[in-house]
Protein backbone atom coordinates (compact mmCIF):
# COMPACT_ATOMS: atom_id res chain seq x y z
CA UNK A 1 0.00 0.00 0.00
CA UNK A 2 2.53 2.80 0.89
CA UNK A 3 4.35 1.87 -2.46
CA UNK A 4 1.25 3.03 -4.41
CA UNK A 5 -0.66 5.75 -2.26
CA UNK A 6 0.18 9.22 -2.19
CA UNK A 7 2.83 9.78 -0.08
CA UNK A 8 1.65 12.75 1.46
CA UNK A 9 -1.90 11.83 1.47
CA UNK A 10 -1.02 8.79 3.10
CA UNK A 11 0.49 11.09 6.33
CA UNK A 12 -2.25 13.55 6.88
CA UNK A 13 -2.87 14.39 10.57
CA UNK A 14 -0.01 11.81 11.32
CA UNK A 15 3.14 13.49 10.16
CA UNK A 16 2.11 16.06 7.08
CA UNK A 17 -0.16 18.97 7.45
CA UNK A 18 -2.90 20.17 4.38
CA UNK A 19 -2.01 22.42 2.09
CA UNK A 20 -5.28 24.68 2.34
CA UNK A 21 -6.79 25.25 5.73
CA UNK A 22 -9.75 26.61 5.98
CA UNK A 23 -13.36 25.59 7.10
CA UNK A 24 -16.68 25.58 4.82
CA UNK A 25 -19.97 24.34 4.79
CA UNK A 26 -21.08 21.94 2.19
CA UNK A 27 -22.96 24.48 -0.13
CA UNK A 28 -19.30 26.27 -0.39
CA UNK A 29 -16.69 23.76 0.16
CA UNK A 30 -16.76 22.98 -3.92
CA UNK A 31 -16.52 26.50 -5.05
CA UNK A 32 -14.03 27.46 -2.91
CA UNK A 33 -12.06 24.11 -3.72
CA UNK A 34 -11.92 24.91 -7.21
CA UNK A 35 -10.58 28.69 -6.63
CA UNK A 36 -7.66 27.08 -4.78
CA UNK A 37 -6.69 25.04 -7.74
CA UNK A 38 -7.25 27.78 -9.76
CA UNK A 39 -4.44 30.02 -7.94
CA UNK A 40 -1.79 27.34 -7.71
CA UNK A 41 -2.38 26.94 -11.35
CA UNK A 42 -1.97 30.86 -11.67
CA UNK A 43 0.96 30.98 -9.55
CA UNK A 44 2.44 28.24 -11.10
CA UNK A 45 2.56 30.08 -14.95
CA UNK A 46 3.40 33.37 -13.63
CA UNK A 47 6.03 32.43 -11.02
CA UNK A 48 7.63 29.67 -13.31
CA UNK A 49 11.16 31.21 -12.95
CA UNK A 50 11.27 32.03 -9.27
CA UNK A 51 11.70 27.84 -7.97
CA UNK A 52 8.35 27.48 -6.12
CA UNK A 53 8.47 24.68 -4.00
CA UNK A 54 4.26 24.75 -2.90
CA UNK A 55 1.73 27.24 -1.90
CA UNK A 56 -0.11 27.86 1.39
CA UNK A 57 -3.87 28.88 1.55
CA UNK A 58 -5.16 29.61 4.37
CA UNK A 59 -8.49 31.98 4.81
CA UNK A 60 -9.15 33.21 8.25
CA UNK A 61 -12.69 35.48 8.26
CA UNK A 62 -13.49 36.63 4.71
CA UNK A 63 -9.78 37.35 4.60
CA UNK A 64 -7.25 35.12 2.56
CA UNK A 65 -3.60 34.53 3.18
CA UNK A 66 -1.24 32.96 0.71
CA UNK A 67 2.34 32.10 1.36
CA UNK A 68 4.80 31.28 -1.17
CA UNK A 69 7.42 29.30 -0.56
CA UNK A 70 10.05 30.27 -3.09
CA UNK A 71 14.19 29.31 -3.66
CA UNK A 72 14.29 32.60 -5.01
CA UNK A 73 12.36 35.16 -3.24
CA UNK A 74 14.13 38.08 -5.04
CA UNK A 75 11.86 37.03 -8.07
CA UNK A 76 8.29 36.86 -6.88
CA UNK A 77 9.44 40.24 -5.00
CA UNK A 78 10.60 42.23 -7.72
CA UNK A 79 12.27 45.27 -7.99
CA UNK A 80 11.24 47.67 -5.08
CA UNK A 81 8.26 45.35 -4.19
CA UNK A 82 6.38 45.72 -7.69
CA UNK A 83 5.57 42.10 -8.41
CA UNK A 84 4.20 41.48 -5.27
CA UNK A 85 2.11 44.56 -5.17
CA UNK A 86 0.64 43.81 -8.75
CA UNK A 87 0.49 39.80 -7.41
CA UNK A 88 -1.83 41.30 -4.42
CA UNK A 89 -4.15 42.89 -6.72
CA UNK A 90 -4.43 40.22 -9.45
CA UNK A 91 -5.10 37.63 -6.30
CA UNK A 92 -7.85 39.41 -4.74
CA UNK A 93 -9.58 39.81 -8.25
CA UNK A 94 -9.68 36.16 -8.32
CA UNK A 95 -10.72 35.45 -5.21
CA UNK A 96 -12.85 38.03 -4.16
CA UNK A 97 -11.47 38.94 -0.65
CA UNK A 98 -8.80 40.98 0.65
CA UNK A 99 -5.20 38.77 0.23
CA UNK A 100 -2.21 38.64 2.06
CA UNK A 101 0.79 37.27 -0.03
CA UNK A 102 3.94 36.18 2.35
CA UNK A 103 6.81 34.73 0.74
CA UNK A 104 9.08 32.40 2.42
CA UNK A 105 12.50 31.04 1.22
CA UNK A 106 13.51 27.62 0.71
CA UNK A 107 17.07 27.29 2.46
CA UNK A 108 17.98 23.85 1.15
CA UNK A 109 16.34 23.39 -2.63
CA UNK A 110 18.47 20.25 -3.10
CA UNK A 111 16.65 18.74 -1.13
CA UNK A 112 12.75 19.74 -1.85
CA UNK A 113 11.19 16.87 -3.97
CA UNK A 114 9.14 19.25 -5.71
CA UNK A 115 12.23 21.65 -6.79
CA UNK A 116 14.25 18.84 -7.47
CA UNK A 117 11.16 17.07 -10.21
CA UNK A 118 11.20 20.62 -11.89
CA UNK A 119 15.17 20.65 -11.86
CA UNK A 120 15.23 17.42 -13.97
CA UNK A 121 11.99 18.08 -16.18
CA UNK A 122 14.24 21.16 -17.23
CA UNK A 123 17.16 19.49 -17.82
CA UNK A 124 15.07 16.92 -20.09
CA UNK A 125 13.66 19.81 -22.24
CA UNK A 126 17.00 20.81 -22.82
CA UNK A 127 17.92 17.39 -24.29
CA UNK A 128 20.32 16.15 -21.35
CA UNK A 129 20.24 12.58 -20.86
CA UNK A 130 17.51 11.85 -18.20
CA UNK A 131 20.27 9.38 -16.26
CA UNK A 132 23.09 12.35 -16.10
CA UNK A 133 20.34 14.35 -14.79
CA UNK A 134 18.58 12.09 -12.04
CA UNK A 135 21.86 11.30 -10.60
CA UNK A 136 23.27 14.58 -10.68
CA UNK A 137 20.34 15.54 -8.52
CA UNK A 138 20.45 12.59 -6.13
CA UNK A 139 24.12 13.09 -5.40
CA UNK A 140 23.27 16.87 -4.77
CA UNK A 141 20.25 15.70 -2.19
CA UNK A 142 22.85 12.91 -0.32
CA UNK A 143 25.42 15.71 0.01
CA UNK A 144 23.13 18.45 1.63
CA UNK A 145 21.51 15.69 4.60
CA UNK A 146 18.97 13.80 3.19
CA UNK A 147 18.79 10.89 3.99
CA UNK A 148 17.31 8.81 1.28
CA UNK A 149 15.90 9.64 -2.38
CA UNK A 150 14.18 7.96 -5.07
CA UNK A 151 13.88 9.62 -8.44
CA UNK A 152 11.61 7.72 -11.45
CA UNK A 153 11.41 8.64 -14.94
CA UNK A 154 8.31 7.59 -17.22
CA UNK A 155 7.92 7.62 -21.22
CA UNK A 156 9.99 8.34 -23.86
CA UNK A 157 13.38 8.30 -22.50
CA UNK A 158 15.75 9.46 -25.14
CA UNK A 159 13.33 9.21 -27.82
CA UNK A 160 12.59 5.61 -27.92
CA UNK A 161 9.54 4.08 -30.05
CA UNK A 162 8.47 2.21 -26.66
CA UNK A 163 7.85 4.21 -23.54
CA UNK A 164 9.26 2.55 -20.55
CA UNK A 165 10.01 3.47 -16.70
CA UNK A 166 13.56 4.05 -15.10
CA UNK A 167 14.39 4.51 -11.22
CA UNK A 168 16.88 5.00 -8.85
CA UNK A 169 17.86 5.24 -5.11
CA UNK A 170 20.38 5.81 -3.13
CA UNK A 171 19.69 5.42 0.50
CA UNK A 172 16.68 4.71 2.03
CA UNK A 173 12.96 5.63 1.57
CA UNK A 174 10.68 3.87 4.13
CA UNK A 175 7.21 4.28 2.65
CA UNK A 176 5.57 2.50 4.79
CA UNK A 177 6.50 4.18 7.91
CA UNK A 178 4.18 6.86 9.17
CA UNK A 179 6.37 8.53 10.97
CA UNK A 180 8.71 8.80 8.11
CA UNK A 181 9.28 12.57 6.75
CA UNK A 182 8.74 11.39 3.04
CA UNK A 183 8.42 14.73 0.54
CA UNK A 184 7.23 14.13 -2.46
CA UNK A 185 6.76 15.70 -5.81
CA UNK A 186 5.91 15.25 -9.58
CA UNK A 187 6.90 17.41 -12.86
CA UNK A 188 6.54 17.00 -16.49
CA UNK A 189 8.97 17.84 -19.55
CA UNK A 190 7.18 18.62 -22.68
CA UNK A 191 9.72 16.82 -25.03
CA UNK A 192 9.36 16.76 -29.22
CA UNK A 193 8.69 12.78 -28.06
CA UNK A 194 6.40 13.25 -26.36
CA UNK A 195 5.26 14.13 -22.36
CA UNK A 196 8.09 12.78 -19.72
CA UNK A 197 6.66 11.92 -16.37
CA UNK A 198 9.31 12.86 -13.09
CA UNK A 199 8.51 11.35 -9.83
CA UNK A 200 10.51 12.23 -6.68
CA UNK A 201 10.75 11.18 -2.98
CA UNK A 202 13.23 12.46 -0.63
CA UNK A 203 13.15 10.87 2.95
CA UNK A 204 14.68 13.45 5.68
CA UNK A 205 14.09 11.67 8.60
CA UNK A 206 11.19 10.69 11.26
CA UNK A 207 8.99 12.87 13.03
CA UNK A 208 8.93 11.79 16.62
CA UNK A 209 5.82 12.65 18.29
CA UNK A 210 5.59 13.74 22.00
CA UNK A 211 5.54 9.86 23.00
CA UNK A 212 7.90 8.45 20.89
CA UNK A 213 10.61 10.93 21.56
CA UNK A 214 13.77 8.92 23.42
CA UNK A 215 13.33 10.02 27.30
CA UNK A 216 16.76 12.18 28.74
CA UNK A 217 18.64 10.09 31.35
CA UNK A 218 18.79 11.77 34.47
CA UNK A 219 21.90 11.94 36.91
CA UNK A 220 22.15 9.64 39.40
CA UNK A 221 22.48 10.89 43.02
CA UNK A 222 24.74 8.82 45.31
CA UNK A 223 23.10 7.57 48.13
CA UNK A 224 24.47 8.69 51.17
CA UNK A 225 25.62 6.03 53.40
CA UNK A 226 24.86 6.04 57.39
CA UNK A 227 27.76 5.84 59.60
CA UNK A 228 27.67 2.15 61.30
CA UNK A 229 27.62 1.51 64.87
CA UNK A 230 30.04 0.26 67.06
CA UNK A 231 31.53 -2.67 66.61
CA UNK A 232 31.57 -5.84 69.55
CA UNK A 233 35.15 -5.59 69.72
CA UNK A 234 35.12 -1.64 70.83
CA UNK A 235 37.11 -1.05 67.12
CA UNK A 236 35.39 2.00 64.88
CA UNK A 237 33.03 0.98 62.72
CA UNK A 238 33.18 3.13 59.64
CA UNK A 239 34.87 1.91 56.43
CA UNK A 240 37.56 3.49 55.65
CA UNK A 241 37.19 5.96 52.36
CA UNK A 242 37.80 4.73 48.78
CA UNK A 243 41.93 5.18 48.35
CA UNK A 244 42.86 5.89 51.73
CA UNK A 245 44.80 3.95 53.14
CA UNK A 246 44.02 0.79 55.80
CA UNK A 247 43.98 0.80 59.38
CA UNK A 248 47.34 -1.12 60.83
CA UNK A 249 45.05 -3.30 63.12
CA UNK A 250 42.75 -4.42 60.24
CA UNK A 251 44.66 -6.64 58.09
CA UNK A 252 45.65 -10.23 58.50
CA UNK A 253 49.39 -10.48 58.28
CA UNK A 254 51.16 -13.82 57.28
CA UNK A 255 52.41 -16.11 60.03
CA UNK A 256 56.18 -15.74 60.10
CA UNK A 257 56.60 -19.67 61.20
CA UNK A 258 55.38 -20.91 57.99
CA UNK A 259 51.93 -22.48 59.81
CA UNK A 260 48.94 -22.65 58.51
CA UNK A 261 47.49 -20.59 61.77
CA UNK A 262 46.96 -16.90 60.62
CA UNK A 263 49.01 -14.32 62.70
CA UNK A 264 47.18 -12.12 65.50
CA UNK A 265 45.61 -9.14 64.08
CA UNK A 266 47.58 -6.91 66.67
CA UNK A 267 49.53 -3.48 67.32
CA UNK A 268 53.69 -4.04 66.67
CA UNK A 269 54.18 -8.28 66.04
CA UNK A 270 57.84 -9.15 66.61
CA UNK A 271 59.36 -11.80 63.73
CA UNK A 272 61.22 -14.81 65.69
CA UNK A 273 64.69 -15.44 64.64
CA UNK A 274 66.15 -18.85 64.63
CA UNK A 275 69.76 -19.87 66.59
CA UNK A 276 72.01 -21.82 64.32
CA UNK A 277 75.22 -23.02 65.83
CA UNK A 278 77.95 -22.68 63.24
CA UNK A 279 79.79 -26.07 62.41
CA UNK A 280 83.18 -25.61 61.16
CA UNK A 281 83.70 -27.31 57.59
CA UNK A 282 85.21 -30.84 56.83
CA UNK A 283 87.92 -29.42 55.16
CA UNK A 284 89.19 -27.03 57.67
CA UNK A 285 88.93 -30.04 60.01
CA UNK A 286 91.62 -31.98 58.11
CA UNK A 287 93.73 -29.56 57.74
CA UNK A 288 94.28 -29.28 61.60
CA UNK A 289 94.82 -32.13 62.14
CA UNK A 290 97.92 -32.40 59.28
CA UNK A 291 99.44 -29.79 61.33
CA UNK A 292 99.47 -31.53 64.28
Amino acid sequence: MGQKIHPTGFRLAVSRNWASRWYASNRDFAGMLAEDIKVREYLKAKLKNAAVARVLIERPAKNARITIFSARPGVVIGKKGEDIESLKKELAARLGVPVAVNIEEVRKPEIDAQLIADSITQQLEKRIMFRRAMKRAMQNAMRLGALGIKIMSAGRLNGIEIARTEWYREGRVPLHTLRADIDYGTSEAKTTYGVIGVKVWVYKGDNLGRNDAPALAEPRQEEERRPRGPRRDARPGDRPARGAPRRAGGTNTAPVDGSDKPAEAGGDVKPTVKRVRKVAAPAAAADGAKGE
